[in-house]
């Protein structure tokens, strides 16, 4: 019995029944914390649902389908051009080494600086106008597909250059029949980061550039504060934007299969 005393004597010295006298301190504290995280979840709802309803009624209105064709416009264009153009110069610089040398510098500049610090430069030179915004939705885009289809040229075996000149193809030849088909992996990967990051430069076109497009709804509901049409017309940002990048991933993959056999 004095053994017991003296152990609980020595609990309490040590905190312990104290600690335990404040556990419906704590309990309480946990109710109160787990009220609050369902009111979250709560509001988390209410907002869900009013995007979702203002989504519904935004996509059937005029000006909503107006924007969105005129930033698709704007969209297709630009990454039409950086891959038309991104393409050919990123495979010419795996193939020639004084190309290479003489604009991987500037590449490497733009691909790292800020592009939107170039906007009031195009302004100047291109107008106020859908030039402008294409041409930035492009320069956006074109660094990175320039760099991986450099990069996917420089893992061809050479051997198949080779055979093909050993056959008579000529530059023309090779260039359409084996370094493209070659590096298209690569060239996949560039396209899918270029289109990513055309997204974000044809926004800020629309935005710094001609009040246009999605730049446009983007300007009026945040001047506003209509923060669930704002977000509506983000998520169908995000969305196109993701359903396109998934989808070149799916072709990224199909064709993997074949940089192993370069």
């Amino acid at each position: 019995m004095t053994y017991f005393l003296g152990l609980m004597n020595w609990s309490d010295r040590s905190g312990c029944l104290k600690r335990f006298s404040n556990f419906p301190r704590s309990a309480e504290f946990l109710l109160d914390a787990l009220q609050v995280a369902a009111g979250h979840v709560e509001n988390n709802r209410i907002a869900e649902n009013m995007i979702q309803g203002t989504f519904n009624r935004d996509i059937a209105t005029a000006g909503f389908q107006k924007a969105l064709a005129e930033t698709a416009y704007a969209f297709c264009a630009g990454v039409f051009f950086a891959v038309v153009i991104g393409i050919p110069a990123g495979i010419l610089m795996g193939i020639n080494r004084l190309l290479n040398e003489l604009l991987l510098p500037w590449v490497n500049v733009f691909l790292s600086a800020p592009l939107t610090a170039l906007v009031p430069v195009l302004m100047v030179l291109f107008g106020f106008g859908m030039k402008s915004i294409i041409i930035t939705t492009t320069l956006f885009a074109i660094w990175i597909i320039i760099l991986n289809s450099r990069a996917g040229v420089k893992q061809i075996n050479r051997s198949l250059v080779e055979m093909a000149r050993s056959f008579g193809a000529s530059p023309v030849d090779a260039f359409f029949k084996i370094y493209f088909w070659a590096a298209m992996p690569e060239i996949l990967g560039g396209v899918r980061i270029g289109i990513i990051r055309a997204v974000k430069g044809v926004i800020i076109g629309q935005l710094l550039i001609s009040i246009v497009g999605f730049g446009a709804l983007f300007e009026l509901y945040s001047a506003n504060f209509l923060i669930a049409h704002f977000w509506a017309v983000l998520i169908v940002l995000f969305a196109l934007a993701f359903t396109i990048s998934e989808f070149l991933a799916y072709l990224e993959r199909r064709v993997a299969y074949y940089a192993a056999k370069r």
